[in-house]
């Protein structure tokens, strides 16, 4: 049987607290600051159950339970949302996590270091660009009218007049997908590198004993020594799975992209600040924060029963 965990004295932990009292001390700011901008305005999710009137206020609006809900979930449009919210979501995590790991492997195997330094700079710089910068490359970039793409493709002979990439809903998931890639791939690798570097190197000279070459050192070593980190990393991204990249949809996503490009945060901002439903456009943010909790709980459950690390 296993034995139970026996609980620390009080004093003990007092003890600890004094011993380490600047260090929580340093921490009151950041635990005042998550409280202001993180917890106070989980007060607004009174909203969702009634029919709010800015000009009555939470307490003088008229309460209707769980009216708002009800319309949600028997509303078209919000399942379109949902539907095209978790499908991006789910393509931008598959291809941005493996493309990260990936040029992590590969720059690790980049035996120049000023090469290296060189390449994991420039990587890191579309990081930093706005998302209206990058939207209007990629614009310019498929455009009918003398973009790049359209061009190469002509003098490649595969298509024989430009295609309306951002008219035809068939390419916009992948195009945000892509806009993701390029953008975040080098700065999601940072961690990875962080990862390899801290592998012991004696690991790498055994397996070279053992007749490995890079491939097999790689899928040996390097890839076993950051499974924690990619497993935590993997759990944390599933949290925000239900939050679709708003720029690149809202941007890009025209008339014509409409049925594919409305995610459930342009969804809340329509009724939210176009419509002044602010009830219903609160009950739609509740629904995606309760999926988001769940996803992550539901993963880290896996993990800890798998014997992974996990978060909690």
């Amino acid at each position: 049987m296993k034995q139970k965990k026996q609980k620390q004295p009080l004093s003990k932990t007092f003890k600890k607290i004094a011993t380490n009292k600047v260090l929580y001390i340093m921490l009151v700011p950041c635990m005042i600051y998550t409280f202001i901008f993180s917890y106070y305005p989980l007060t607004g999710w009174i909203m969702a159950f009634e029919n709010y009137k800015p000009a009555k206020g939470y307490w003088g609006s008229k309460f209707v339970g769980f009216d708002q809900f009800r319309f949600l979930f028997e509303d078209i449009e919000f399942w379109r949302s949902m539907r095209n919210t978790l499908a991006m979501s789910v393509m931008n995590l598959i291809f941005s996590f493996l493309f990260a790991i990936v040029f992590a492997l590969l720059l690790n195997e980049i035996k120049s270091l000023p090469l290296k330094k060189i390449t994991q700079t420039v990587s890191y710089l579309p990081h930093f660009l706005s998302w209206i910068i990058v939207c209007s490359l990629i614009s310019k970039m498929l455009s009918t009218n003398d973009g790049a793409v359209n061009n190469v493709l002509m003098k490649l002979g595969l298509i024989k007049e430009p295609l309306l990439f951002l008219g035809d809903q068939k390419y916009f998931w992948w195009i945000t997908t892509f806009a993701n890639i390029w953008k975040e791939t080098g700065w999601n690798s940072i961690i990875y590198i962080a990862a390899i570097a801290g592998i012991d190197q004696s690991l790498y000279e055994a397996a070279e004993l053992d007749g490995a070459g890079r491939f097999g050192k790689m899928w040996h070593v390097t890839l076993p020594g950051i499974k924690s980190t990619i497993i935590v990393l993997l759990i944390m991204n599933l949290g925000w799975v239900m939050n679709a990249s708003f720029e690149v949809p809202y941007i890009l996503g025209s008339g014509l992209l409409q049925d594919v490009s409305q995610t459930i945060d342009i969804f809340v901002l329509k009724y939210g600040m176009n419509i002044g439903n602010y009830s219903l456009a609160t009950a739609a943010g509740i629904f995606k924060s309760v999926i988001s909790l769940f996803l992550v709980f539901s993963t880290n459950a896996i993990a800890n029963k798998m014997g992974e690390s996990s978060l909690m």
